[in-house]
């Protein structure tokens, strides 16, 4: 069976064509946003998964409750994906979308583990030399792990920064191993 990236890779990459031509990524981010957010709740989930429902019907329940918060290409996006039978991995197409619309945008998504929440100034600070060093606009991301015990782990890209001070005892302890 194919990766489930495999395969929302062309729909994502479709979406994205077709905004970045419209000029409406931003569009797009919110009628993707949100139609995932239909799909994820539990009861439409349920409801659209089951086997005994009919494709007219998952499509009519979607299109009802998006309304007129999407536009047609949005409609017409349900109608195929309920068609080819890949609402189920609208969260993927989704996510593969945002990640081409920040490649295009130049925008790196940071994540910024720390021990406990930190002040919004000290994020800002953050995101700020990460702009510096990366020379790009950083969108962070910030979660909190108890088992670093204190320090930051910033992880950009494939760029990991690990002032943590578990990542200072591992470092300890494996000179000390050696």
């Amino acid at each position: 069976m194919a990766e489930i990236s495999t395969i929302g890779r062309p729909y994502a990459v479709a979406i994205f064509n077709l905004a970045k031509e419209e000029k409406t990524l931003s569009v797009w981010s919110d009628m993707l946003s949100l139609i995932s957010g239909v799909v994820e709740n539990a009861d439409v989930n349920s409801f659209i998964s089951d086997s005994k429902v009919l494709d007219t019907d998952r499509e009519k329940i979607l299109l009802d409750i998006c309304g007129d918060k999407i536009n047609t290409s949005g409609k017409n996006l349900i109608k195929l994906l309920v068609e080819n039978k890949r609402l189920l991995i609208l969260s993927v197409i989704t996510s593969l979308f945002e990640e081409l619309k920040d490649k295009d945008e130049g925008v790196i998504e940071a994540e910024i583990i720390m021990a406990d929440q930190p002040d919004k100034k000290l994020v800002n600070n953050l995101l700020q030399s990460l702009e510096k060093r990366f020379d790009k606009k950083i969108e962070g991301k910030v979660v909190i792990d108890k088992s670093i015990v204190g320090g930051t782990k910033i992880i950009v890209g494939d760029t990991v920064i690990d002032a943590s001070v578990r990542g200072q005892l591992d470092n300890l302890a494996y000179t000390l191993k050696a």
